[in-house]
């Protein structure tokens, strides 16, 4: 009726990064996420949606990298951002497990220094 020719793939690549960049704007305004991750969520959305709305762009990539089928792109470029999200916190949760360390060690001195300054023997935390 309207010329479009939208084959089911394409029409829920677009739905689904739609529905990812209103989802991680809702949750940066209810301030569950972090703007410096919701950064990372909303260029994986706005290149999905970019590529699912511009059909001659995504063909173009398509062509230029030898996939046959264009609508596919859309899920390596989403599997690609997955990855770097993923290391991404990979990395920040190691960086904030060893400040946890740190932070512990640093705890459990000061507590040794204040029992021995008390004169009392070293008790254990629970935790």
């Amino acid at each position: 009726m309207f010329g479009w020719n939208i084959t089911i793939l394409e029409a829920l690549a677009f739905i689904v990064s739609l529905a990812l960049i209103v989802f991680v704007v809702e949750t940066v305004r209810r301030s569950q996420l972090n703007a410096r991750y919701a950064i990372l969520w909303l260029g994986a959305g706005t290149a999905l949606l970019g590529l699912s709305i511009y059909r001659p762009l995504l063909d173009y990539l398509a062509h230029a990298i030898g996939i046959s089928y264009p609508p596919s792109l859309l899920f390596l470029v989403a599997f690609m951002f997955l990855l770097f999200i993923v290391l991404h916190f990979s990395l920040v949760i190691s960086s904030h497990r060893d400040s946890i360390r740190r932070l512990a060690q640093a705890v459990a001195l000061l507590d040794q220094e204040l029992e021995s300054q008390r004169g009392t023997r070293p008790t254990s935390r629970s935790t």
